[in-house]
């Protein structure tokens, strides 16, 4: 799938699920994508890039974002996401407080696979 896949930026795998303009069907595509990819990995060792704007959600959309972003926890070490503006705060603030996770917010995609890449806990 185009939209979520692992991509080697500086040496480090990044998974990244581009969201841009996706209809419902393509959100829910991305989420099972990720949830299939990132489970396989080793507990906190997968660096998420999410590039949102455009796309479509509804409530089952949000509470399936909410959902994963608990869910894969685990496995995640650090996670980054691009383009949050308008509604989209709203859907991000709901999947941040639901998830507990903490999520870098980037203006560019370069800045956000540079933070990812260079990232130290």
């Amino acid at each position: 799938m185009d939209r979520a896949k692992f991509v080697e930026h500086k040496g480090k795998q990044i998974f990244v699920m581009d969201c841009r303009d996706a209809t419902l069907d393509e959100m829910n595509a991305v989420i099972e994508e990720c949830i299939l990819q990132v489970r396989k990995q080793p507990e906190k060792s997968v660096y998420t890039l999410t590039i949102s704007g455009g796309s479509a959600f509804s409530g089952e959309t949000i509470s399936k974002l909410k959902e994963v972003a608990r869910d894969n926890t685990p496995y995640v070490k650090a996670g980054a996401i691009v383009g949050v503006t308008g509604l989209y705060k709203v859907v991000f603030n709901a999947v941040a407080m639901f998830s507990k996770r903490r999520f870098y917010l980037f203006d560019t995609v370069d800045e956000a696979m540079d933070f990812l890449a260079d990232y130290t806990d």
